[in-house]
């Protein structure tokens, strides 16, 4: 007699099919996807959670003021506090000098709630019976938040990184100033991605590539259009293949039109930053707080891996702050309202189609 089979609804959870184990700075997103930070917490939920295993992130860089070091640098600082092997082009004579620069993590709230709060090392009060429903999962999952590696860290742009951070990684920097070619970035960058296959297994650590201004004029190869889309498109394949995120960041005005759209095809995910002039009145009026307002961050495009349905984002265009001087933040453009001596603000006028005029809603 055949042994009777268990039914199992079709809204059950399927315990079996465990998620793979995972290293720090990791996390899990829909159809199998693995993401790592970018370094900015906004710009993660922005892109629905980080840069994907396996992509390739260009940055546009804007000629008026270098807001794509930004970028680059909580990028590369993230990686290495979660103990991310790193490797690093630059095209100033000495690369390794720019690691003196990175950012370093500043105490998170949590942290900072429970030094100034002695209840919470007691535990919970008021709802002390709640501790029952709390499982294992949870504990950890809080241990994690409040203990050493955080998915994304928030960096103080004016406290440098600890040395025993850089000390303790396996940083590699290359610099491609003298580089008559780019046969040498090439190999360098495919040894280091052959350290990190892509398997269905654990995902013990995963690479970064920060690639800072890749086609600047001090370069040797900045003429050979071709040859750096052939670079950009073999990097896009082995990084493809790999447990490792690289990040390019180049200066379209140098690229003739045709090239640079071309380039912006190749990436999987396509950023470009834009600075604001010191006083433009226009933009003053219109957008609500300008003055703490740095320049703007624009998302061209999103990676999308193991699937095809495209991202619909809220916003496209987001607005670059620095709070306290210090932390990076992005957030949407407000528009300010209107003042009354010339037009109607939004809140006084109860007509969706923008009439001046009390009564019903006109539809």
């Amino acid at each position: 007699m055949a042994a009777a089979k268990t039914r199992t609804s079709s809204f059950s959870r399927n315990i079996s099919a465990a998620a793979p184990s995972q290293g720090p700075g990791l996390k899990c997103g829909p159809n199998g996807t693995v993401f790592l930070s970018s370094g900015i917490s906004d710009l993660d939920k922005i892109l629905g959670g980080g840069f994907p295993l396996g992509s390739l992130v260009m940055v546009m860089e804007d000629a008026e003021a270098p807001h794509h070091m930004l970028l680059l640098r909580n990028f590369m600082s993230q990686g290495l506090v979660h103990n991310q092997p790193l490797l690093y082009a630059s095209p100033a004579i000495d690369p390794r000098g720019f690691l003196g620069t990175l950012p370093s993590p500043a105490a998170s709230k949590d942290e900072k709630s429970h030094k100034h709060d002695p209840d919470q090392e007691k535990g919970l009060r008021i709802a002390w019976q709640y501790k029952k429903y709390f499982g294992e999962s949870q504990l950890n999952f809080d241990g994690q938040r409040d203990g050493k590696h955080e998915y994304s860290n928030e960096f103080d742009l004016r406290k440098p990184l600890e040395r025993h951070f850089l000390s303790a990684q396996r940083v590699d920097c290359v610099s491609i100033q003298d580089s008559p070619n780019l046969s040498a970035l090439q190999d360098r960058s495919a040894t280091f991605l052959s350290q990190y296959p892509r398997n269905d297994g654990s995902i013990s650590c995963a690479g970064r590539i920060a690639i800072q201004s890749f086609s600047a004029p001090q370069c040797a190869y900045s003429n050979m259009e071709w040859d750096m889309l052939s670079f950009i498109r073999s990097l896009k394949s082995m990084v493809r293949s790999s447990n490792a995120v690289a990040l390019i960041t180049f200066p379209p005005s140098l690229l003739s039109p045709s090239f640079c759209k071309r380039w912006q095809h190749m990436a999987d995910t396509l950023l470009s930053v834009k600075a604001i002039p010191d006083e433009d009145k226009e933009l003053s009026q219109l957008l609500t707080g300008y003055q703490d307002m740095v320049g703007f961050l624009n998302v061209h495009k999103v990676a999308r891996i193991n699937t095809q349905v495209p991202v619909i984002l809220d916003a496209t265009t987001f607005s670059i702050k620095l709070q306290k001087r210090r932390f990076l933040v992005l957030e949407c453009l407000n528009q300010a309202p209107v003042d009354g001596s010339s037009g109607t603000s939004y809140g006084t006028s109860g007509s969706c189609s923008g009439s001046s005029k009390t009564g019903n809603l006109d539809f």
